[in-house]
């Protein structure tokens, strides 16, 4: 026999198992890195979903605080406040009318105390002319000439006095209806409207925060749900470290077997074909488990910052919006009819002050009226000494302690008007007056204070619904890509299968030295692992080892 004929060509199956090693590195990294990209958007989405959590779960609780509950009593107050102004305004409108009704009645008397005035004149006039005609020189007429025509004039003066201070009164009466019928035309539909919205918006901020009490609980078990999911996710993530290091295993034993006597590839072949095949399946239905929980997770999750932006998103925020803006506008309304209550107390004050500067001029008229019974009675002794020729001097006496007489009783009638007019405005003021005016400034405080509340948990709200849109999206990303992460199962199963297809091929029926045996079996470090080695050499199953403590979730994540 030739040496050619006798030299035996290389074995192939060195080449072979570090081939199958080598082609073993890939599905490996790729195992790590999909478990290892999947962990990291995992911890990213249960640390944004902690923290949109906590936030909206706080949420409720700022809605329930004892001093947003007192605020929107006090609103509450405010709304039926303005209700009972806007309703008030009528009967204070029928004072107001009532109060101009009484100062213009006094315009008869006191027109008629003018008239009575003018009249004094012509007969003061009508004395001296008289006088002069039948005045000798041993004759004293002066209280024809002289005292009349005094009395008249300081009759005149009081008179005309008396008539100006009355005048500005009227005006001043008449332009406060003017500008309290315009502001009850124009205002009381507005306050009736504001305290309808107000009643409203605060029913559905009462509203808002029943729901958002209600949901806190459907949110918490929610939270837990999606909290539980993902602790499943993460442990699919240790069973694809479990696998990576089995593969690692069977990595290092195919490369090791290259050395080895050929004796024993076979059977080595076949445990390590074994052991592979178990650490595919296992790693397929972990990947095709946590796919299917990250699927579920992922709409879980949607659907829970969905619930999270219909309880708190617009309708909520628009609630507070509505409320805000029928206080802002009640403070003005509410502002303007304070005015309005200071410009009547003045009008009734003015009543009061002018009825006593009238009472002093009634005084200075009864004084007048006093004096000219004195001019008359003078009047009337010097007629009887001039005999016939003072008949004409007694008539114009007797015209003058007539006039004298009725202007007394004009005047009293005028100041019995006007101070019918202080009643009816001392009744208004006390009824209506201070204690509507202090209730206006009062309800101004209050809807200041409650909007400051207001604004306040509406910014709590914005504020939060702003994370909501800026993260609430990278949640779903992030879910989406990690499913997508494990959806990578079918190309690695693929990459290990062709591994399990070589090894089938120089698998074989053989011994392997027990030593050799228990070293590999030393390597394992998941108990299924020796559970396949010890079937395979066909040792009594072994007790499971103990499971490892079981960490906790932010042990997990992070």
């Amino acid at each position: 026999m030739s040496a050619a004929t006798q030299q035996q060509p290389p074995d192939p199956t060195p080449a072979r198992l570090l081939a199958a090693a080598e082609a073993l590195a890939e599905p490996r990294d790729a195992i790590d890195g999909a478990f290892v990209s999947a962990g990291d958007k995992l911890a990213e989405c249960a640390g944004i979903l902690s923290r949109l959590t906590g936030t909206f779960e706080a949420l409720p609780a700022a809605l329930e605080n004892p001093e947003l509950s007192a605020a929107t009593d006090r609103l509450a107050l405010v709304g039926r406040r303005a209700r009972a102004i806007a309703d008030a305004l009528a009967t204070e409108q029928a004072d107001v009318a009532r109060l101009v009704q009484v100062v213009a009645s006094a315009g008869h008397p006191i027109d008629e105390l003018r008239r009575q005035v003018k009249m004094m004149s012509i007969v003061a006039i009508n004395a001296r002319v008289t006088a002069a005609g039948i005045v000798t020189d041993v004759d004293d007429f002066d209280v024809f000439t002289t005292d009349i025509a005094k009395l008249s004039d300081t009759a005149a003066a009081t008179i005309a006095e008396f008539a100006r201070t009355y005048q500005q009164l009227a005006a001043a009466v008449r332009d406060a209806a003017s500008a309290r019928g315009t502001f009850e035309t124009t205002h009381r539909a507005t306050l009736s409207a504001l305290a309808t919205e107000l009643e409203t918006g605060l029913a559905d901020v009462t509203a808002q925060r029943r729901r958002s009490i209600e949901i806190s609980a459907d949110t918490g078990r929610t939270s837990r749900d999606i909290e539980a999911r993902v602790a499943t996710a993460v442990m699919a993530l240790q069973v694809g470290d479990a696998t990576r290091q089995r593969v690692e295993h069977v990595e290092t034993a195919l490369s090791e077997l290259a050395e080895a006597n050929p004796e024993i590839v076979p059977a080595i072949a076949e445990l390590q074909r074994l052991q592979l095949i178990s650490a595919r399946e296992s790693l397929l239905a972990e990947m095709a488990s946590g796919e299917a929980a990250l699927g579920d997770l992922a709409r879980d999750a949607t659907r829970a910052l969905a619930q999270v932006r219909d309880t708190h998103g617009a309708g909520a925020t628009s609630g507070l919006a509505s409320l805000q803006g029928a206080l802002q506008k009640a403070v003005v309304v509410l502002r303007g009819y304070e005015v309005e209550r200071e410009k009547l107390d003045k009008v009734a004050n003015a009543v009061a002050d002018t009825v006593r500067v009238l009472l002093e001029h009634v005084e200075a008229v009864q004084d007048v009226e006093y004096e000219m019974r004195l001019v008359s009675l003078n009047a009337a002794v010097k007629c009887a000494q001039l005999g016939p020729r003072g008949r004409a001097l007694d008539v114009i006496s007797t015209q003058l302690r007539a006039l004298t007489g009725e202007t007394v009783v004009s005047a009293n009638a005028a100041v019995e008007r006007l101070n019918e007019a202080a009643s009816v405005a001392a009744v208004f003021t006390a009824a209506t007056g201070e204690q509507a005016a202090t209730r206006a400034s009062a309800m101004e405080q209050e809807a200041v204070s409650g909007l400051e509340l207001l604004a306040s948990i509406g910014t709590r709200m914005g504020g939060a619904m702003r994370d909501l849109d800026r993260d609430g999206p990278t949640i779903a990303r992030r879910l989406t890509q990690a499913m997508h992460d494990f959806g990578q199962h079918d190309g690695i199963s693929e990459a290990l299968s062709d591994v399990e297809f070589t090894l089938t091929e120089l698998s074989g029926y053989g011994d392997a030295p027990a030593d050799y045996l228990a070293s590999l079996r030393k390597r394992y470090t998941m108990d299924m692992e020796r559970r396949i080695h010890d079937a395979f050499i066909g040792a009594p199953p072994s007790a499971p080892e103990p499971a490892p403590e079981e960490a906790s979730l932010d042990d997990l994540l992070f």
